[in-house]
């Protein structure tokens, strides 16, 4: 995807899979997916990619998010995040930025691999309420802190909205996890959001109130959620989430109130 002067590459490490009514669903409803059996598979199963995006702006090669890792537990695997960056002629040594969206395992997995830094020239940022949540605080989780703590002097903990890197900006969207963040590609009038797991499914675009049993803060969440779609409804931005179909990107449709996702 060209947005202006900047190129972002889906970048596939692996898939992960769910029952889709167990993680996604509208509170108090059966079978909340009978009307949106398409975005299922038959089994009734939610089939989740698992990566990143890399982002290529000037000079600068900055990875958001580093998938699942040489990770297999039977639901999700990766391993292949680091071969599909070389499919894309780029090395670990050629990134120049490693960005979370959030500290989940599946965002974090080549951070570190026994213990090194995976992308030695990189400075990895996250955001300091989710660092303080997963890493640092009383319920830190092990798993985070054994693939984080490795990185040392190269993580970089921010606070507030940034820019990345020229024409890539974090915007902080607590709710899915306390420090959960969007990061926003504009170039030449062209702009695309990437999203993270602000959103799982393009379900959630059109179902306003459905909730993800991942969400810290479910109201926080929906709020955000709302507000991105309802903002990107009807204009040229393009959206795209960690976990979309393909990872591909897609346009908001509204009309009589309703909205939906259209990929491109």
């Amino acid at each position: 995807m060209k947005i202006g002067n900047i190129q972002v590459l889906p970048v596939m490490d692996g898939v992960g899979v769910e029952v889709a009514a167990d993680i996604l669903s509208r509170p108090g409803v059966d079978d909340p997916w009978a009307c949106h059996t398409e975005h299922r598979e038959a089994d009734g199963s939610l089939r989740l990619p698992l990566g990143g995006f890399c982002v290529r702006s000037g000079d600068r090669t900055v990875l958001v998010d580093a998938g699942v890792g040489a990770f297999d537990d039977g639901k999700y695997a990766g391993g292949d995040l680091l071969s599909s960056l070389a499919a894309h002629g780029i090395s670990p040594a050629d990134v120049t930025d490693v960005v979370f969206t959030h500290l989940h395992f599946d965002h974090i997995g080549w951070a570190t691999h026994d213990g090194t830094p995976v992308f030695p020239e990189a400075t990895y940022r996250a955001h300091r309420a989710d660092w303080e949540y997963f890493v640092t605080g009383e319920n830190a989780q092990p798993g985070a802190v054994e693939k984080l703590t490795p990185l040392g002097t190269r993580v970089e903990l921010f606070d507030a909205d940034f820019t990345v890197a020229p024409g890539i900006d974090a915007l902080h969207v607590p709710g899915h996890t306390p420090g959960s963040t969007v990061y926003v590609v504009s170039s030449a009038g062209r702009r695309a959001v990437l999203l993270g797991d602000v959103v799982h499914s393009v379900v959630q675009f059109s179902e306003r109130d459905w909730e993800v049993i991942w969400d810290v803060d479910p109201a926080a969440a929906s709020a955000v959620r709302n507000r991105i779609a309802d903002e990107a409804a009807d204009t040229h931005d393009l959206l795209v989430a960690a976990h979309f179909p393909g990872m591909r990107f897609g346009r908001i449709i509204a009309a009589d109130g309703n909205r939906r996702f259209v990929a491109v």
